[in-house]
């Protein structure tokens, strides 16, 4: 308890850390506030009763990475996931088209562009998807109070100004806060649910309907895939680095030996964030939309979460999103001439191709059980969680999704404060064992 006081005195000590924190936390509390203002024109006591009717389906799934935004209807409803959604399809086009690849390549000014066109095509999502939303609530009248062209108008500039002002907020945390801004607010949503789960499980404890047993071994499956998350993340190859001696002026520097810390997940839970957002966006579209067009219906039920086509396809998307970012964070032939810049090699192996063959090789080897092992924990505890039957809140925070991201988060947050403290010359989270690794973002 001491530990964790100093801990925490430690970090207001530092003028430059002090004020990341506290902005940090001022921009978490203005987006837990937005997540209570509602579009007008909503009947709020049928749109509780609605989304408690279809909770444990795909819009249960979609309130969760919003903070409960949706189910109020709110100027948040769609969090952050349009702007991510846009992200990805920036990476990918990145490298499909030429232009925007010597764009990624010009640093600072290239990655700006990039940057803006991602948040344009962030409000034409976001417009489409508030559209959808809207049109889903037309479809039940007693949760509009005049369901006229004017609020369809009015819900959607809402809707999609939100979704800006969070993305906004998203990069002012980046820039000026603590921890990478959009996971922070994906984090701050899951969190904010949690009490709303344990509040389920105790009205069903109570009336007899959830088995104390069950709900044991089901906490007990909630530590295990903790502690299997932290692991994975922390889990990397080190490759031996030995540069050579140097004559700079008239003092000679002996070889120095150091090592490539390799990962064995370098995109940290980057592809559960982007299969999940790609996964979540056709699904919107099919649920809202579906009232009208019956083969919409079927694809928004087959693509709800727990369905076997939404798990393999979640599965196949998070090894491929693994390897893809991991190409994009980690170049082999990158690594190897800047190691041959300054005078790094790898021992036995001779610097420039064959090392960024070998890198591959390495890379290739440890990325592929790495995002296998991903898939398997964002697949396994949520087809456990309801095989055992829990409460949808409480099956979808114990989920591999869920979990995933706020262990990585987490990690990633606390390794940044870590870094200011060292910095100083202060103590971080961990006296012994080492540092925190935090994960590529």
């Amino acid at each position: 308890m001491a530990a964790g006081t100093n801990i925490v005195g430690n970090i207001f000590k530092i003028p430059e850390l002090r004020r990341r924190v506290i902005f940090t936390l001022l921009m978490i509390l203005i987006v837990r506030v937005g997540a209570y203002i509602p579009v007008p024109g909503i009947n709020p006591v049928a749109l509780e009763r609605l989304f408690t009717q279809t909770s444990g389906g795909l819009l249960g799934f979609l309130d969760l990475f919003a903070g409960g935004a949706l189910s109020r209807f709110t100027v948040f409803a769609l969090g952050i996931m349009p702007y991510i959604s846009a992200s990805i399809i920036m990476q990918l086009l990145t490298v499909v088209i030429p232009a925007l690849e010597r764009l990624s390549k010009e640093g600072e000014v290239g990655r700006k562009k990039i940057q803006q066109i991602s948040r344009f095509a962030t409000v034409a999502i976001a417009s489409v998807q508030a559209y959808a939303l809207t049109v889903f609530m037309k479809s039940r009248p007693e949760v509009i109070v005049n369901p006229g062209i004017g609020f369809t108008i009015n819900a959607i500039v809402a809707i999609t100004a939100g979704t800006i002002f969070l993305m906004w907020i998203g990069e002012q945390i980046t820039e000026r806060g603590i921890g990478n801004g959009i996971s922070l607010i994906i984090f701050i949503g899951i969190v904010a649910r949690i009490p709303v789960a344990f509040r389920q499980v105790y009205d069903q404890l109570k009336i007899g309907e959830l088995n104390p047993i069950i709900l044991i071994v089901s906490f007990g499956i909630f530590i295990g895939i903790i502690a299997f998350v932290i692991l994975e993340q922390q889990g990397q190859r080190r490759i031996p680095i030995q540069h050579a001696k140097k004559v700079i002026g008239r003092k000679v520097y002996s070889a120095q030996a150091t090592y490539l810390p390799l990962k064995i997940n370098p995109s940290g839970v980057i592809p559960i964030i982007f299969a999940s957002s790609l996964l979540l966006f056709p699904a919107q579209i099919a649920q809202t939309l579906g009232a009208r067009v019956p083969a919409l219906e079927r694809l928004a039920v087959l693509l709800s979460p727990g369905n076997a086509l939404y798990l393999v396809l979640y599965a196949l998307l998070i090894i491929f999103f693994t390897y893809f970012y991991t190409q994009i964070q980690l170049n082999p032939i990158d690594i190897a001439d800047n190691l041959k810049k300054v005078g790094g090699y790898i021992p036995g192996i001779r610097p420039g191709v064959n090392t960024s063959t070998y890198l591959q090789k390495v890379l290739n080897r440890i990325v592929l059980p790495g995002s296998i092992f991903l898939a398997l924990i964002a697949l396994i505890p949520t087809i456990i969680q309801r095989w055992l039957g829990l409460p949808p809140e409480m099956a979808y925070l114990m989920g591999g999704t869920s979990l995933l991201i706020m262990v990585g988060v987490d990690l990633d947050t606390m390794k940044q404060i870590e870094s200011h403290l060292l910095m100083r010359h202060y103590d971080g989270f961990m006296k012994k064992g080492g540092k925190i690794r935090g994960r590529n973002l």
